[in-house]
């Protein structure tokens, strides 16, 4: 778990999001910290777009850290799973699991690893059910 609590902002109002998603097409992102502007590169660029972007939609966004190995509980609100599925997924294998004592911990890019594979198979699915 992280030692900073998750922040939602709300929703920008509607005049707001605009002038943010006219700002956002600008090439150059930077911000100023204590009257100095820094230019942000890589990651962090990418990660304060996504965050402006979603703003500028006018959605409300929550930021908080994120841990390499997850919680069960942690690792079924990831994947939008109940705790006894996510019990069952380690149990059987199907998710690699580390154990703390008897607490399971689980990597969150095996989370998302098998998410996206849920996805692509719903996908390949539902284009098979168009086929008969």
């Amino acid at each position: 778990m992280s030692r900073f609590a998750p922040r939602t902002t709300p929703a920008l109002e509607p005049d707001d999001a605009a002038r943010l998603a006219e700002a956002l097409e600008a090439k150059d992102v930077a911000v100023f910290v204590d009257g100095t502007a820094h230019r942000l590169t890589g990651a962090a660029d990418e990660a304060v777009r996504d965050l402006l972007a979603r703003l500028a939609r006018g959605e409300a966004v929550t930021v908080t850290s994120a841990d390499d190995v997850l919680t069960v509980a942690q690792a079924a609100e990831l994947a939008g799973i109940s705790h006894s599925y996510v019990r069952k997924l380690t149990t059987n294998g199907t998710w690699p699991v580390e154990y703390r004592g008897t607490h399971r911990r689980i990597k969150r890019e095996d989370v998302l690893a098998w998410v996206a594979a849920q996805k692509t198979s719903q996908g390949r699915d539902s284009s098979r059910a168009g086929d008969g």
